[in-house]
């Protein structure tokens, strides 16, 4: 493993116990400079997880819970007259941060959403007429539950296809939550990270990094035939957008990456496809029927196309 990413994982494995697999994911979504949509029940961790690595890297950390009277403006932020100086100033929003934990995301208005949703992509805020940059990196990791419906706002598909990556870190297995049980005994375990493993600064070469890593042609081939499997199934409404395979194709380099290796190969594709492309599809009753969800779908497909050789 890189040394700098094993640095990062250490670091936040003073917190989270166990779900390296899930940190692993956040912080290659975070070397793609891709947002994160997590979906899990309540209390798993997810303010702990965010937090850690935001205290691992030194960056600026920003909470917001979303409920249906939260306004674009507590996103976005606002101008007002300063009295003083006799001119319009700029006010930060919650996006001016490095990491954002946007807690429940369907429990905002749709026009919330759309306000976060364009800061992500857009990776700035426009508000009369002046533009204003956000800080690198930023990442947002947005929650939702997946069982409580009630006063929650769907989001659309459109929007989801913008998330780089769907993660779920699930329930602890019992030795696990023993060592929970443990560790949070005498103090809140983020005490635990006393100084940043790395800058943000170090985070920014990493990105620099991933973006050279190598992908052979016949790797670039298995991705797009995946991806393509999906479009005009029976077994889905709505196959994965070109979005979907430059995810794919980022998310691949930066497990290679992680792993200390300049090129990616099939099985660093293989073992992120999931997560990043199981959220952009829609199932047709047929697919629901035979998969039940979109995740053993996505598995479906990765079983059905053939794994290249390496040249």
């Amino acid at each position: 493993m890189n040394s700098n990413i094993s640095k990062l994982t250490q670091s936040v494995g003073k917190v989270i116990v166990g779900k390296d697999d899930t940190v692993i994911r956040l912080i290659a979504a975070m070397l793609c400079e891709g947002h994160v949509l997590l979906e899990d029940v309540p209390g798993v961790g997810k303010t702990q997880l965010i937090t850690a690595l935001s205290r691992s890297v030194g960056g600026k950390f920003n909470r917001i819970q979303l409920t249906p009277d939260v306004m674009p403006s507590d996103i976005a932020g606002f101008t007002m007259l300063d009295a003083q100086k006799g001119d319009f100033v700029y006010r930060d929003g919650a996006v001016m941060c490095n990491f954002l934990l946007a807690d429940e995301i369907n429990r905002a208005s749709p026009k919330v959403q759309s306000a976060l949703l364009e800061a992500m992509e857009e990776r700035q805020i426009s508000l009369d007429g002046v533009t204003h940059k956000l800080p690198k990196p930023f990442l947002v990791l947005a929650t939702q539950n997946p069982v409580e419906t009630y006063g929650t706002y769907h989001l659309p598909e459109a929007q989801m296809d913008r998330f780089f990556m769907k993660l779920s870190m699930g329930y602890p297995n019992e030795d696990e939550e023993i060592k929970i049980l443990e560790r949070t005994e005498h103090h809140n375990p983020i005490t635990n990270i006393e100084e940043p493993a790395l800058s943000v600064d170090d985070i920014l070469f990493m990105q620099d990094e991933v973006r050279r890593v190598r992908v052979t042609d016949q790797v670039k081939e298995y991705i797009v035939k995946m991806v393509s499997a999906t479009r005009g199934d029976r077994n889905t409404v709505l196959g994965i957008s070109p979005r979907g395979s430059i995810a794919l194709y980022k998310a691949a380099k930066a497990f290679a990456y992680i792993y200390g290796r300049e090129y990616a190969t099939p099985d660093d594709v293989k073992n992120i496809a999931v997560s990043v492309l199981a959220h952009r599809i829609i199932l047709s009753p047929q697919g629901k029927t035979a998969f039940g969800t979109n995740e053993r779908y996505v598995e479906h497909i990765l079983a059905s196309n053939n794994v290249p050789a390496m040249s």
